[in-house]
């Protein structure tokens, strides 16, 4: 099978660092082993999301000169396909209606003595009516820990039933949970390997339960170390992340080599875009990137700045 990987954002403001060196590591990995790269919008979360942002992060990318593969995929366009899943799980018995809000679900765990997040399944047997405001959740009774082998951060272990709960698959309000989509469309679009922040690693385990669950294959996953800012915060449109800018991609382009563990050459920054791409796809060492979950942004006065 062709390798296939994907970058996947949210359109809820304009690409900063942070998103570069998702970008950036899911690219090259698909480049080097001669694969294919997906582009995906998750626009599932309409009250997040900036007018034009998904139009602006397009133009960034190909301004960087990122190229991708195929036509880009939205994820308000497939609602239809996600609630033909949600059907398909209920059939099985394998998803229930949860009537329980915030606060209810809050006051169960500190009841039991459940960690924070960790949903008890009150509504297992106690299901809410279908015209009710509700929640569908995954049923997680039974499921046992998750393994896998992550290409960055090695070896993970994670006991849904316990450290996660029957965790949500569409909300109350209506909207389809990142979990769900995320796992619907990688299958759908044949998605072989999965690079991306280590601030999405506590959801794999949950997504490959889903995968099992529907008898989807499940990819290989990268988990990238996330640049934070000096307070140790990920930089991202809530810490108020810049931009990247547009005119001039070079610079960010070469310090997020050096964020990834790449040697990249200071000649390159004298260079033009495509003498940059050349290097780093036939020069791409994923062995060479840190092996941590967090590393401090370059930012522009450092020694690893490219200015």
């Amino acid at each position: 099978m062709s390798y296939i990987g994907r970058f996947a954002p949210s359109p809820t403001g304009p690409l900063h660092f942070g998103s570069l060196i998702a970008a950036l590591g899911s690219y090259l990995d698909a480049r080097q082993r001669g694969g294919k790269w997906l582009v995906r919008v998750e626009d599932l979360d309409p009250p997040r999301e900036v007018e034009g942002a998904s139009d602006l992060i397009l133009t960034t990318l190909e301004r960087y000169g990122f190229e991708w593969d195929g036509e880009v995929w939205y994820q308000s366009r497939r609602h239809a396909i996600y609630i033909e899943v949600l059907d398909e799980l209920a059939r099985h018995g394998l998803s229930y209606r949860c009537g329980c809000s915030r606060k209810q679900a809050s006051e169960q765990q500190q009841r039991l003595g459940l960690p924070i997040g960790v949903y008890p399944g009150t509504c297992r047997t106690k299901q809410a009516s279908a015209h009710s405001h509700h929640a569908i959740r995954l049923n997680t009774s039974g499921q046992r820990r998750v393994d896998f082998v992550d290409g960055v951060q090695g070896p993970i272990v994670q006991d849904i039933e316990r450290e996660v709960g029957d965790f949500v698959l569409r909300r109350a309000d209506g909207l389809f949970a990142y979990q769900l989509a995320v796992v619907v469309d990688d299958a759908a679009q044949g998605i072989t390997g999965i690079v991306r922040g280590s601030d999405l690693l506590d959801s794999t385990a949950r997504q490959i339960v889903l995968q099992q669950l529907l008898g989807y294959p499940t990819p290989t996953y990268h988990h990238l170390p996330i640049a934070v800012n000096r307070q140790g915060q990920k930089m991202s449109k809530q810490t108020f992340a810049p931009a990247l800018p547009v005119d001039n991609p070079l610079p960010a382009l070469w310090q997020a080599l050096r964020f990834l563990g790449q040697q990249p050459p200071p000649e390159l920054l004298e260079g033009e875009l495509a003498s940059f791409w050349r290097w780093a796809i036939a020069n791409w060492c994923s062995s060479a990137i840190p092996r941590t979950l967090a590393k401090p942004y370059p930012g522009e006065n450092s020694p690893d700045s490219a200015q």
